[in-house]
């Protein structure tokens, strides 16, 4: 596909970057590019998250990608490549900030996922030469980019050294909102996170935190829980919403029959209100 470039002052989506500190003279960029600034949040993390991380990447991305909101992240392994599948998997729009040209795409591993985001109308985008390749000190200069497109960004698992702190930085003197998931004390892949939060970041705890940021006009009710079918599938829908995820622990909590249960549990992963995590562990879509 056509490497395309312009200049950020060009495209009314891409001016905000005028305001951060060493704005790129051009943008390279495969895919489309929004023709008007959408609310856009950046959501980025550790390349080796574990269930909890991968957990709430996909929850929080889902819910605002559904509302419109432009997912924005860096391709690497691990909370970007998720953060970008989610965004696609909800039908939204993705945009990947790379740290090489786009003559090719780092990782290797995501080329597939790059085609994909350009297929689905987002767009790999670099400040740098097509033929560049990607170098360890491109990937801190890329972060810039990553929280300067973004109205905001979220970490969703860190940890203390994690270059994820580094975009972090760039988003607080670029005067943007980071927000943090919070994880258990005894991770060290949330470390990151909990001293980002000690620190004064805020802590994320639901997606309408952002969507009265970005979107307070936007209606309420698409933030609800959703209703199952019967009362046994809206039981089984509150208890994952209340915290529980295994299969085992809802089942002895409702005290209900076992095959009724599993039927419940499929029935609602049907309509989309409920999502396998593997190994009898479930959460909301």
């Amino acid at each position: 596909m056509k490497i395309n470039s312009i200049r950020p002052q060009s495209n009314s989506y891409t001016q905000i970057l005028s305001h951060i500190a060493k704005t790129p003279n051009t943008l390279y960029y495969r895919g489309t590019l929004p023709t008007e600034r959408r609310p856009s949040v950046a959501i980025i993390g550790t390349r080796k998250p574990t269930q909890y991380g991968r957990e709430v990447t996909n929850r929080f991305t889902e819910e605002l990608a559904r509302q419109g909101i432009v997912i924005v992240s860096g391709l690497a392994l691990g909370v970007d490549g998720i953060a970008h599948q989610a965004a696609l998997d909800a039908g939204g729009t993705t945009l990947a900030i790379l740290a090489n040209g786009l003559s090719y795409t780092y990782p290797r591993t995501h080329a597939s996922l790059g085609e994909k985001i350009i297929a689905q109308g987002g767009a790999l985008l670099s400040e740098y030469e097509p033929s560049t390749t990607a170098r360890p000190h491109h990937f801190l200069e890329r972060n810039r980019i990553v929280s300067g497109l973004s109205d905001a960004i979220i970490i969703t698992e860190a940890s203390a050294r994690s270059g994820t702190m580094n975009t972090a930085t760039h988003a607080l003197e670029q005067g943007k909102e980071v927000y943090v998931v919070p994880g258990p004390i005894t991770s060290p892949m949330s470390q990151g996170c909990n001293q980002l939060i000690r620190q004064g970041a805020t802590p994320l705890l639901e997606a309408s935190q952002i969507l009265e940021l970005l979107l307070p006009s936007a209606d309420d009710t698409q933030t609800r829980l959703p209703l199952g079918s019967n009362e046994l599938e809206t039981a089984i829908i509150k208890l994952i919403s209340s915290g529980l995820r295994d299969g085992d622990e809802m089942l002895s909590e409702l005290k209900c029959d076992a095959t009724e249960f599993s039927t419940s549990l499929t029935m609602l992963e049907i309509n989309g209100a409920i999502r396998s995590l593997g190994a009898n562990q479930w959460t909301l879509r």
